[in-house]
Parts: C-alpha cells; structure tokens; sequence
C-alpha cells in the first residue's frame, strides 16, 4: 500500500470514529434524560442539559458590568432555597448577577427544598440564625418560598405583635414574621422579600397576597415578580428561554429578574 493510501485509510478510519462517538455521546445523553424522566426526577444537571436558555453566552461572567451602579460594595444578606441558590442554573442566581455586574458583596444562605416555616434545622428560620450577626449589612433579602406552597403548609394569621418571640413560626405568615423582626433586630438594615414568576400554584398566590398584608404591617419592600404585568406578558418562546420549569428560571432568566433586583435595590435605603 502506498504512503497516500495509508493516510487515506487512516484518516477514513478517524472520521468514522469521529461519527461513532458522536453517535455514542448523543445516546448516552438521550439515556440518561430518560432515566430523569422515568424515574420522576428532573436533576440540575439534566435541567441545564435540555435548556437554551443556560448556554454559554448566558453565563454570569458575560453579562455586562453596569458601571453607572451605586451598589459595589454593597453586603446585601439572601435566605432562600432552590430559586436563591439557582438550581436549574448551575447553581448560579440573580445573586451571582448582582455580584458580577453591581459589585455587590453576596452573603447567600440557600438550600433547596427547604421552607420558610420552621420544621428542622434547614429550614429559613433555623438557618437564619447561623448567618453572623456582626455583618455591615445594606439590605436583607428573602424568598417567598414555592416549597411551603407545594408541600400545602399552613398560612397562619397576622399577628398584632412586633415581638420575634410571639410569632408561630409554624405557620408560614408566622415565620416570615419571625425573620423580618429578626432581622431588623439583627442588622438593622432595610428588609424585603420577593415572590417567584406567575405558575399555576392557588397556594402560592395566596401566599403572595399574604405577603401585602405584612408589608402594610411592617413596612417592607416586596420584589413582587408575580404581579409584574411586563413579565407576565412574554412570548411562549421568551418563557421557554427564561424558565426550566414554572418555578426555577435559567441563566437567561435570571438575567431576565435581574432588573427588578437592580431597581429595588438602587433605593432601598
């Protein structure tokens, strides 16, 4: 055989192996989907794997610095669980955004699945007791958490008190009064929550409407995603892009939430 034909050969025999482990890395990719799927679990990793919305020009460090932001430098306190944390986003969330573009100092306490009622020692209570009570903060920053929405607990009553002792952390109403006196007692520092996208949940919205009724008691700032008549006009195609499932956005998501974090954030204080 001749030296051509042998290249010929050889580079034949490379493209073939080219196509086949393709081929290979397309089946696997599809089996383990699959096994996501029938096994009634959809992973992170699976949720970034099948989403346009986390590819590469999404990531934290190819958004734009706002360099015109009166946020760096900036400790600003997050408590919340998967939508916090940035669970279908490779555990990256508006909070890293904030960081990367505003220059923000992040303390970030969250954990996936947890809830804000106090049932165990991950749940937002408990774990807003381990945040250290000597940080300068500029504003506390809470999740109106899906989770007790899912797992239907209960909503409790407005109490009359501003005593973080007299609250029953049991309930949902409850805790979240527990960390807004908490925290003003803390840090002393402005104190909001925020409320995920609109998605099909009567337990969540009722929780939404809770929320008001504490601000009008305790005068916090609410980021309230899911009233906003902008976010809630996107295009089916938009949403695809911004969301992995109705609770946890994307990178692409989280860069379209960010603005709101910007905005309240520039006037809290």
């Amino acid at each position: 055989m001749s030296k051509k034909a042998r290249i010929e050969t050889y580079e034949n025999a490379q493209k073939r192996m080219s196509e086949k482990t393709k081929k290979i890395i397309k089946m696997c990719v599809a089996g383990f989907l699959a096994l996501c799927v029938l096994g009634g679990v959809i992973t992170m990793a699976a949720l970034g794997m099948i989403s346009k919305g986390n590819m590469p020009q999404y990531y934290v460090d190819k958004a734009p610095v706002n360099s015109n932001t009166s946020l760096n430098g900036k400790t600003v306190i997050f408590l919340g669980s998967s939508v916090t944390y940035g669970y279908a986003a490779f555990g990256n969330s508006f909070v890293e955004l904030l960081e990367h573009c505003d220059g923000i100092i992040p303390v970030k306490e969250a954990v996936s699945g947890t809830t804000l009622v106090d049932n165990g020692d991950k749940s937002y209570v408990a774990r807003l007791k381990t945040i250290d009570k000597d940080i300068n903060a500029y504003c506390f920053i809470c999740q109106l958490s899906t989770n007790d929405a899912t797992k239907n607990m209960p909503l409790g009553e407005l109490s009359t008190s501003f005593n973080k002792d007299d609250f029953d952390t049991s309930t949902i109403i409850g805790a979240i009064e527990y960390i807004i006196a908490y925290a003003n007692e803390t840090w002393n520092c402005p104190v909001a929550f925020y409320t995920g996208t609109k998605y099909d949940s009567e337990n969540y919205e009722a929780m939404v409407n809770a929320l008001y009724q504490v601000e009008g008691k305790w005068h916090i700032g609410v980021i309230d995603l899911w009233n906003n008549e902008e976010m809630n006009a996107v295009s089916h195609e938009d949403y695809k892009l911004y969301m992995a499932d109705g609770v946890h956005p994307t990178l692409a998501g989280y860069r379209w939430w960010l603005p709101e974090f910007e905005k309240y954030l520039e006037n809290a204080r």
